[in-house]
């Protein structure tokens, strides 16, 4: 047996442009390797929402939950949808999660045993990436399995 490098490739996708370029990379290596592969997307906690909430009368900000399902049903069906153009890999996952897109990433690659993990990046640089972070560089930090971060530039 043929020993193979990239076994299982964790692929964390969302549905903006910046993401294409990463998918088009997975779908070679996933080819090439002829690996299994998860597809991950992570929506960021719903925040309260104040409106009509009066701090002052003691008013405490309400949750809608129907939101938080409606995105978990819509990024499920995006998902089910990019899976299906994977017919090049040996088989496909997906995880739909909710919470801290970094430690999400991280936790499910460590779970699922990922031996590498592919995400896009976004190409902030400056004040920019001050201010917004970057996910691609702590999950690089972080990770314990090889990351490809494959730039983009969508701005």
């Amino acid at each position: 047996m043929k020993y193979n490098r990239f076994n299982r490739i964790l692929l964390a996708v969302d549905d903006s442009p910046c993401t294409e370029k990463a998918i088009a990379y997975a779908k070679d290596l996933a080819q090439e390797f002829n690996s299994i592969l998860a597809l991950i997307t992570v929506i960021p906690p719903t925040s309260p929402a104040s409106y009509g909430a009066d701090p002052l009368l003691g008013q405490q900000p309400i949750i809608v939950p129907e939101v938080a399902q409606i995105q978990l049903e819509a990024t499920q069906k995006y998902l089910n949808e990019l899976a299906a153009e994977f017919n090049s890999a040996n088989e496909v996952f997906t995880f739909n999660k909710v919470g801290n897109i970094r430690d999400e990433i991280l936790e499910t690659a460590t779970q699922w045993a990922a031996d590498l993990i592919i995400i896009g990046s976004n190409g902030r640089t400056g004040f920019e990436h001050f201010i917004s972070g970057s996910v691609s560089e702590s999950v690089i930090r972080k990770a314990s399995c090889p990351v490809l971060v494959v730039p983009n530039k969508c701005d």
